[in-house]
């Protein structure tokens, strides 16, 4: 009609130029003075043709609504499971496949030859603390030598965090699906030993040590005692609370502690004989804000095995790194690896330390992401930036920026400071590489030595290449299982 612009009246009067795609292309309108408005435009996967051919078979072709019905069935039986801490035992009584010459650690498989010094830090540890070697030179050759066997925690329903070692004479949590689709799963998770110079960090001196020989002979007994005579503690209902009281429950859990400590202190007065004993366990948990991480992680753990096993479903079940590789899992391919390499954390050291000293991404503590809470629900605990860097506005948009990869809010976990919107919860796979988007994880930084221990703390996301591999494979998987 006459109202409709010809290209020359485009041109008449000012000109607002909305840009995307290259940078340099927006160069010419803004030298001659035009307002530029910039839009963050990059194509599906990465410009990669091939990729980008996979992702619309997967997206918009007859499997995609097979593909988000499959979705929707993982997503709603992650939210209706209730995991509850239940007990606490030996990892070698309760943890599924542990044996006397068994270590469990973070992240995908990985041999003594490939590990990382943090992760060798924390199994010359394991040696001492296990009594196997009576210095730390005898503990690397005995290592070396295969006296013992390296597993994934994830490899037997457990997760652990930094160099996420577990030894056979170690306490556990453990940690029972109480409703959902599958009642009765269980996951574990040994107990948090603070920060700073610890085993999970590469730590193993003789404090480090006798720290573990502690928690084993009285912070494990005496938590089992009052645990039993507390009865089974809601997990999901504790996280919630700490997510309105500024947690995140990957790297501030101060909330979380502190709730458990009140549902347990009462329990663990009745169900001590020994007063000091009490004061000491009590004492101990009061003073690591960070105990409630051991509990958050084989929640999550819990969560996603809920998911776990529905064919078609793109969600991602498991984010692992072992400070060598970073490997990834789908629920519709349990137990299959997708890995590259572990990346370099961006965020703040402590004094004297700089990147020079950091290892790369290390520990199973992203589950926390992939089922949706950690740094998927940083809005939650503006406060972190304190640990992680970044300001709160970069907190509370680090969860907006999840809600595009995400399959949904779980309305359990409201975030107050986001109109009490669920957590964006359940990595799709497809929507990750659509967007160009990878999830955002929140973590410690371990030295890259073995011995010295935790050097500070930051932001990372998983190596591309770990979507890429997934995506091939799980695009074959789907036209195998449709045909």
């Amino acid at each position: 009609g006459p109202m409709s612009p010809t290209p020359s009246s485009l041109l008449d009067g000012p000109i607002e130029v909305v840009h995307a795609g290259i940078d340099a292309v927006a160069e010419a309108p803004r030298a001659a003075g035009a307002p530029v408005t910039v839009v963050d435009f990059r194509p599906p996967a990465g410009g990669d043709t091939r990729r980008m051919a996979l992702l619309s078979e997967l997206l918009s072709g007859p499997a995609a609504r097979e593909i988000d019905a499959a979705n929707a069935r993982a997503l709603a039986r992650l939210l209706a499971s209730r995991p509850h801490l239940v007990a606490i035992g030996v990892a070698r009584d309760v943890v599924p496949g542990m044996a006397d010459d068994l270590f469990l650690h973070a992240g995908p498989p990985v041999t003594w030859e490939r590990m990382c010094g943090p992760m060798r830090g924390a199994v010359i540890g394991g040696l001492l603390y296990e009594g196997r070697a009576k210095d730390a030179d005898e503990a690397e050759r005995l290592a070396a030598s295969g006296v013992v066997r390296f597993d994934p925690c994830h490899h037997h329903d457990a997760v652990g965090p930094m160099a996420g070692l577990v030894t056979p004479s170690m306490p556990v949590f453990v940690i029972e699906d109480r409703g959902g689709e599958r009642p009765g799963t269980r996951t574990f998770c040994t107990l948090n030993e603070g920060l700073g110079k610890v085993l999970r960090y590469g730590a193993f001196s003789e404090e480090v040590v006798a720290r573990l020989v502690f928690m084993r002979d009285e912070l494990g007994p005496v938590l089992a005692e009052a645990l039993a005579l507390r009865g089974p503690i809601d997990l999901k209902h504790l996280m919630a609370q700490a997510l309105q009281m500024g947690d995140e429950g990957h790297n501030r859990n101060r909330a979380g502690t502190s709730l458990l400590f009140r549902e347990l202190a009462p329990a663990v007065v009745r169900a001590t004989a020994d007063r000091e004993r009490a004061a000491r366990v009590l004492d101990f948990v009061n003073g690591n804000d960070h105990f409630f991480l051991n509990l958050s992680m084989p929640m999550g753990k819990c969560l996603l095995k809920a998911a776990e096993g529905e064919p078609l479903s793109s969600l991602v079940s498991v984010m692992a790194r072992n400070g060598t590789d970073f490997g990834i899992q789908l629920a519709s391919m349990p137990g299959r690896w997708f890995t590259g390499p572990a990346l370099n954390v961006r965020g703040l050291y402590f004094p004297g330390r700089t990147e020079a000293d950091a290892n790369p991404d290390i520990g199973d503590s992203a589950i926390t992401e992939t089922a949706g809470f950690g740094g998927f629900a940083m809005a939650a605990a503006p406060a972190i930036v304190q640990f992680v860097g970044g300001s709160a506005e970069d907190a509370l948009a680090a969860t907006r920026a999840m809600r595009r990869i995400t399959l949904g809010p779980n309305p359990g976990f409201a975030i107050p400071s986001l109109g009490f919107s669920g957590s964006p919860t359940g990595i799709d796979l497809r929507l990750a590489l659509e967007r160009n988007l990878l999830p955002q994880i929140n973590t410690g930084i371990a030295h890259r030595e073995p011995g010295v221990g935790q050097v500070g703390a930051g932001l990372v996301t998983p190596p591309w290449e770990a979507f890429h591999a997934a995506l091939e494979a799980f695009a074959e998987h789907v036209r195998a299982s449709r045909a």
